[in-house]
């Protein structure tokens, strides 16, 4: 996008989340050493929210899938109705800011279409979402403990150890134990985007995402960016070691 690298919302107005545009999408695979194919969206802003009226300015988008009406809560029903949307699901709030430099009145309007390009440019996006649950697991799974021996009359799975009996007598808060495993919100930082595929709503990302298939995801931009390592960024990169060198050999 020329002159401004953000993507955009219809109407000249920025969506983001945290400062960071937003989408909804679902996974469609994914593995450890190669490509996951995420179908996004498409979403819909269902509300939008001002400065005036509700003391702040954010826009509220939805996934737009298949939903039975009879699914939908009576609250649900009248908050769509107002605008005649159709029946969204994971619902979920995002800041926006206005584009000043925008020709459009920038004014963000619910019934606007959220689609992958606005990630057209990026090179980064932070991708969040539901880990996969694992249930009570033990020390060895939950926290890679090594164990103990594994010879006949051993247990090396257990926890072992966690404190002293005389002083402090008591455990540590933070002491890594057995318990629940998974099924937490977890950010998945700095994955790098192959390719935005506008025909098909897809967005193709380098590297895996959490959840299981067919799980809901939140796609951001990169908070923070990685940056590009020296003399990986072009014929032009100048090393500053080398240019002092050169300009004391001339002087």
């Amino acid at each position: 996008m020329r002159g401004d690298s953000r993507p955009r919302l219809s109407g000249g107005a920025k969506l983001r989340g945290r400062g960071r545009p937003r989408h909804i999408s679902q996974p469609i695979a994914n593995g450890p050493c190669w490509d996951g194919e995420g179908q996004a969206g498409p979403c819909v802003i269902t509300q939008h929210k001002t400065e005036t009226r509700d003391g702040y300015p954010a826009a509220q988008i939805g996934l737009v899938e298949f939903v039975k009406e009879s699914r939908l809560t009576q609250p649900m029903k009248g908050h769509l109705g107002k605008h005649n949307l159709p029946p969204v699901k994971f619902v979920r709030e995002v800041p926006i800011e206005i584009d000043e430099k925008a020709q459009s009145d920038g004014a963000v309007k619910a019934g606007d279409r959220v689609l992958v390009d606005i990630f057209e440019g990026e090179r980064f996006v932070d991708i969040v979402g539901v880990s996969k649950g694992r249930g009570f697991q033990g020390v060895v799974k939950r926290h890679h403990f090594g164990g103990g021996p594994k010879s006949h009359g051993s247990m090396f799975q257990i926890t072992g150890s966690i404190g002293s009996s005389a002083f402090p007598s008591r455990v540590f808060k933070g002491m890594r134990m057995s318990g629940h495993m998974g099924n937490a919100r977890v950010t998945v930082r700095n994955l790098r985007v192959l390719g935005v595929e506008k025909d098909d709503n897809l967005l193709v990302v380098e590297g895996s995402v959490p959840g299981p298939n067919g799980g809901y995801l939140i796609i951001t931009k990169a908070k923070k960016p990685p940056r590009e390592r020296r003399g990986f960024a072009g014929l032009m990169t100048v090393d500053p070691l080398k240019a002092a060198k050169r300009a004391a050999k001339k002087a």
